[in-house]
């Protein structure tokens, strides 16, 4: 495993990362095969674990949580607030009223009293950066944060956090946490330029483009991921990006096979020999998964190999961009882009 540091905080983590977000009744994970997991993660050379309070509705945060008792002080932990927590309004948001409660649920639900890392799941557009950037100064100032960042941010917010932060006089967020694959690169044209640019450090999440890079959909086969069955229109050959994307994969896996590697090994391997790359976070359901990924920790790719792959998705390309969690807004509703 190799070791990287997180942007400018000084903290060194793993370029593998554990995410959580299959623990619990979204991945069907048992408590028992979660600490399973998170033990063999750790004895891997992992350090970094990955949750959010929307995983399971709070019961992955739990089951990290149990899994790591005894051993927190060997942990980069994070964990996420934002998405809709309930049906109330204001169980959700970045607001100053919401992030001090979730943040406490959180820590109660991991049974700790800090997390390393705080994240912003989504872009809140009713909250200004102020108001969240004030909020996650003084958790920090209060001991129970040690930093804070954002998730799936478009890189003009990244921009604009940035320089509220210096002109408020308040802490700032020091990650951001794109998707990021072979399949979807449009984080290259925008987001992790900027990353570079303010120092932030980077932890790209659906490294494997769920499920599509790990060898569960190839042409000719029966689709073996569980995630076709939660979106299958992200997993329907007849559409045009499911067609794209299969033709890609197929290509791909040609590319790993020549290079003696796994088509896992070639995507992991891929997103972290991005310089703006800190970590790839990988969410196994099983040990067999996460054994799968351990062996792309040491995967390091030739310059023949990154241009193959160059040839296959170009880079800054998105082979299913309507699939984009940071589109702005305006883009998803009508109402606000018509007078």
């Amino acid at each position: 495993m190799h070791y990287r540091t997180l942007g400018r905080t000084g903290v060194q983590v793993s370029s593998l990362a554990l995410g959580a977000m299959n623990f619990g009744s979204l991945g069907r994970t048992t408590q028992e095969e979660a600490t399973a997991i998170v033990d063999a993660a750790l004895e891997g050379g992992i350090n970094v674990i990955d949750t959010a309070d929307r995983y399971s509705g709070g019961e992955s945060e739990e089951m990290v949580g149990k899994a790591i008792a005894g051993r927190r002080d060997d942990i980069v932990l994070a964990t996420k607030a934002s998405m809709p927590m309930s049906d109330d309004p204001n169980h959700k948001g970045a607001s100053r009223r919401w992030l001090v409660t979730e943040l406490d649920n959180s820590l109660r639900r991991l049974g700790v009293d800090h997390v390393d890392l705080y994240q912003i799941h989504r872009w809140d557009p009713a909250t200004g950066d102020e108001e969240t950037l004030s909020a996650l100064t003084d958790l920090q100032r209060a001991g129970k944060i040690r930093y804070f960042g954002s998730s799936t941010f478009p890189a003009y917010r990244i921009v604009e956090a940035q320089w509220a932060a210096r002109e408020h006089h308040l802490g700032r967020y020091t990650t951001e946490q794109p998707s990021y694959s072979l399949l979807q690169r449009g984080a290259e044209s925008h987001v992790l330029p900027v990353t570079e640019r303010y120092g932030l450090g980077v932890l790209v999440w659906s490294p494997l483009a769920s499920g599509w890079l790990s060898g569960a959909v190839r042409a000719g086969r029966e689709i073996a991921t569980h995630r076709s069955a939660i979106l299958p229109e992200r997993f329907d050959t007849a559409l045009p990006a499911g067609r794209a994307r299969l033709d890609a994969v197929e290509k791909l896996a040609a590319i790993a096979d020549e290079a003696g590697l796994t088509l896992i090994q070639l995507a992991l391997g891929f997103v972290t020999a991005h310089p703006a790359v800190s970590a790839a976070l990988v969410g196994p359901r099983t040990l067999d998964h996460l054994h799968a990924q351990l062996a792309a920790a040491d995967t390091v790719l030739s310059g023949d190999v990154l241009d193959a792959v160059d040839a296959v998705v170009a880079p800054g390309t998105d082979l299913a961009p309507h699939e984009k969690s940071d589109a702005t807004p305006a883009l998803l509703d009508p109402s606000l882009r018509r007078r």
